[in-house]
C-alpha cells in the first residue's frame, strides 16, 4: 500500500491513526494476538502482521497505574 492510500484510509477512519503499523510493509494492525497485564500496571501487546508475518511488542500503562 502506498503512502497516499494509507493517509486517505486514516482520514476516513480517524481511529486507525492510533493503531500500529508493520515496520516492514506498513500495513495497519487491527488487534493484537495477545496481551499481558503486568503487576506494575503496564500492559504488553503482541502484534503480528497478517501480510508479511513481522512480529513486535508494544507497551502501555493503564490509567489506574498512572494515578
Amino acid at each position: 500500500m502506498i503512502a497516499h492510500q494509507i493517509e486517505a484510509r486514516t482520514r476516513q477512519w480517524p481511529r486507525m491513526r492510533d493503531m500500529p503499523r508493520c515496520s516492514l510493509c506498513l500495513d495497519s494492525m487491527v488487534a493484537p494476538e495477545a496481551s499481558v497485564l503486568k503487576s506494575d500496571g503496564e500492559v504488553s501487546y503482541l502484534w503480528s502482521c497478517d501480510s508479511c508475518g513481522q512480529g513486535f511488542v508494544t507497551q502501555a500503562r493503564s490509567s489506574a497505574a498512572l494515578a
